[in-house]
């Protein structure tokens, strides 16, 4: 501290000895003439002219950060005028005048009040004057000077970043650029070597330099590997005054990231792998894994993976996991253990991409041997064919033997086979298999027509684990045997017309037949065509066999007639060519038809033929008309006799429910039975016993007494009414009204009173109908039946 303050001393007493002389000399070598060019009279009326004036001008300079005790002295104003004597009063006006720069008025000493700061404000412009004291009249015109704040190397240079980061690759030659750093200085760069830089590095070699003019940083060392170490911690320095001593310097750190190339061939870390797979895996199944290590990082460490050698390269595969980089050796066709235990495996690992700058490394590559043993499975038995294809002739008898499969364990163990037929392929079991030795044997007899092949699936399991079970396809034909007998191909029939006895023959067939056999061809066609032995001579017609699987059917002589003969039946007999050949007989119907000029069919019918021979179609149409009128009027006629038999309203006197009330002939007497049936009254479903009522549900079934139930062709009608009076008393669920009540019934306000059952006593001695003689000649006949006692005693 104590040196500064001596520097700073030193400075100030320079900077005033140098304004000291820059004032002197440009007192001398600045003279200017006063702007007031008036004369003034002396004392005696003398007539003086006024002198010139001279200001001690030129730009003034002060030390900036001046900390001494005394302001700074920065310059001194005069005037050619001033004579000493106090007279003169000098002003000082402008930028910081009065705050920061101050004048003695009598002096015109001018001084720094404050500190400055060249890099707040590099200069100052001030106006200074001269007037007199005692008037404050302007002596001289307002001059403007300079004052300059002189710099000092107060700031240090800074860097534009705190940090930097930077990326070079690994491998670069020496010299070749990383980044350039930039470092500024707020000092005047024209004043001295305040802002002059100089680039240093602190930190960081012999790996990296910098330049000492351009901030420019380098790498310094040949091969640097990025494998032994990647990143890089660099300090430079930026120095002002040139470097020298005493200026002032600042620092920023760069990151420096050594990028990857590809130097570095991908290694095994081992020179045999061993590996195991089963022999029960299955193609596409993992077996293992190898990786070559390669410390390069991105798309120049990819690694590829091959087989190059070995005697397995039939049996396994490799492929490249590209997210773990390793090589997947898998399974590519099923291995044997009874047949080789044991693969060996030549596998390269190689780069992807490989960069040519370094191909002088050596081959990017390394392979590896990989051994891989066949392990021991239980394994399913195996049949010695993929399919089997068997033949049986159709209507064997059961038991024929069709075939045989075969299977065998391939294990070391040769366990024994069981067989069996799956019957969700044989579900009407047709077949049988020995367990034992395979055999497959008929069930039942087949039919070829109606299935000609079979298929059937048989399983072979292991007898000590029948979870090891195999599965083969077994196809059965069934051969053909000539059982079924030719048919007509379709139902044939034969149309020929009538003609006269001197009507030339045709020679056109009536029809072309032809046949169907369901048998197989070696026993179908061909097909022959004759008449039986029995009508081979027939008189009416012939077949002549074409020798292509079809016959005409010719006739032998004309003059058919539909009068005589309207149709023929003529069998024909059809065989085969098969061993022993089957034949059928089969029936072809022949029409006799009439037939125009041309021989186009008109009619095949005997009626209308007789018909035709005595009346005419207009006749034929008038009768049938006249038929129809016929039936016509009769159904008009039954008609309206109905509808004058049927009312339009239904009386009331004619509903047979009412007939004892509205009935009024007393008839003959009791021995008259046309006037009044009793059957009327009679309810034909009771004859048979108690009918409940359908209306109500009865707490309990009323059983009439036997012997109070009338005969059903009675017809006392004493006997009766007391019947139904009996029954309708004791019979808990009866209606009100009973069915004799409803006959006898004569409404509401009667004088006679009603007749309803329920009022009649349960005895016949608590009855009294002696009141029936006073109601008149109708009632006479019920008053001689159900008066007194002696009364009736008497009439009986």
């Amino acid at each position: 501290m104590k040196e500064n303050y001596c520097l700073q001393a030193a400075l100030v007493c320079l900077g005033v000895l140098c304004h000291s002389q820059a004032f002197a000399t440009e007192r001398r070598s600045h003279l200017r003439p006063s702007f007031h060019g008036h004369h003034e009279k002396g004392k005696e009326g003398q007539v003086l002219q006024r002198s010139k004036r001279g200001w001690v001008w030129n730009q003034f300079f002060v030390i900036e950060e001046y900390t001494g005790p005394d302001p700074v002295l920065v310059g001194r104003l005069h005037s050619d005028i001033d004579s000493g004597d106090g007279n003169i009063k000098y002003i000082l006006s402008g930028e910081g005048a009065g705050t920061i720069f101050v004048i003695d008025d009598k002096s015109g000493n001018i001084h720094a009040t404050k500190t400055l700061d060249r890099e707040e404000r590099a200069q100052y412009t001030l106006m200074a004057q001269a007037v007199d004291r005692d008037t404050n009249r302007p002596l001289e015109p307002p001059s403007e000077f300079i004052v300059k704040v002189q710099d000092i190397n107060d700031n240090p240079p800074e860097f534009l970043h705190e940090t930097y980061h930077a990326n070079v690759p690994e491998r670069s030659n020496v010299g070749t650029s990383v980044i350039q750093v930039t470092a500024s200085d707020a000092d005047d760069p024209t004043y001295g070597n305040s802002a002059k830089l100089v680039y240093s590095i602190l930190e960081g070699q012999p790996y990296f330099s910098v330049e000492a003019q351009t901030g420019i940083i380098r790498t310094a060392l040949p091969n640097m590997d990025r494998e032994a170490k990647e990143e890089y911690h660099v300090v430079i320095q930026a120095k002002d005054m040139g470097g020298h001593m005493g200026g002032l310097s600042g620092t920023t750190k760069v990151t420096i990231t050594l990028t990857d190339v590809n130097d570095n061939p991908p290694k095994f870390p081992q020179s045999v792998y061993q590996m195991s797979v089963s022999e029960a895996a299955v193609p596409g199944e993992e077996v293992g894994r190898v990786k070559a290590k390669d410390p390069d990082i991105g798309e120049n460490g990819l690694v590829t993976y091959n087989i190059v050698d070995g005697d397995g390269m039939e049996l396994f595969e490799i492929t490249t996991d590209y997210e773990t980089q390793e090589g997947v050796v898998k399974l590519k066709k099923p291995v044997d253990f009874e047949t080789k235990r044991a693969y060996s495996l030549k596998v390269e690992a190689a780069n992807v991409h490989i960069d040519p700058k370094f191909i002088s490394n050596g081959p990017f590559k390394d392979t590896v041997t990989v051994k891989i043993a066949v392990e021991d499975a239980d394994e399913p038995p195996m049949f010695l064919a993929p399919s089997y294809i068997h033949e049986v002739q159709e209507n064997a008898a059961a038991g024929t033997v069709v075939g045989r499969v075969y299977a065998k364990d391939p294990d070391a163990a040769n366990s024994p086979i069981r067989y069996s037929i799956d019957r969700h392929t044989d579900l009407d079991r047709f077949f049988t298999i020995n367990p034992e030795d395979g055999f497959i044997k008929t069930t039942k007899p087949l039919d070829r027509e109606e299935t000609a092949w079979l298929n059937i699936s048989v399983f072979a399991a292991e007898i000590h684990n029948r979870h090891q079970e195999a599965k083969v396809p077994v196809a059965i034909r069934v051969l053909d045997v000539n059982d079924n007998a030719p048919k007509f191909a379709a139902p044939y029939e034969g149309f020929i017309c009538e003609s006269d006895q001197t009507k030339p023959l045709s020679n056109q067939p009536i029809v072309t037949i032809s046949a169907d056999d369901k048998d197989d061809t070696a026993n179908g066609p061909r097909f022959i065509f004759s008449l039986p032995p029995e009508i081979i001579h027939n008189p009416n017609f012939t077949v002549r066999d074409n020798r292509d699987n079809t016959a005409g059917v010719y006739a032998r002589r004309g003059g058919f007639s539909r009068q005589k003969q309207d149709l023929y039946l003529l069998p024909i007999v059809i065989s085969d060519g098969g061993i022993p050949p089957m034949s059928s007989t089969n029936t072809l119907t022949i029409k006799v038809c009439g037939c125009d000029v041309n021989g186009a069919l008109l009619s095949c019918n005997a009626e209308a033929y007789i018909l035709n021979a005595g009346l005419s179609t207009g006749a034929l149409i008038a009768i049938l008309a006249c038929i129809v009128i016929l039936l016509v009027i009769v159904v008009l006629f039954v008609t309206l006799r109905r509808q004058k038999k049927e009312p339009l309203i239904v009386f009331e006197e004619e509903d047979v429910r009412e007939n004892i009330i509205t009935y009024d002939d007393e008839g003959g007497g009791e021995e008259d039975t046309e006037a009044f049936d009793i059957a009327t009254l009679q309810n034909p479903d009771g004859i048979n016993g108690f009918i409940p009522r359908k209306d109500i549900k009865p707490e309990y079934q009323y059983m009439p007494r036997p012997g109070l139930r009338p005969a059903p062709n009675s017809v006392d009608v004493d006997d009766f009414i007391n019947t139904r009076i009996q029954e309708a008393d004791n019979d808990p669920t009866a209606p009100p009204y009973d069915s004799i009540q409803i006959y006898g019934y004569e409404g509401r306000g009667s004088v006679a009173g009603s007749l309803s059952s329920l009022e009649s006593a349960t005895t016949d001695s608590d009855l009294d109908y002696d009141y029936l003689q006073n109601w008149g000649p109708r009632f006479k006949k019920l008053a001689d039946l159900y008066g007194s006692k002696d009364t009736f005693d008497d009439d009986s």
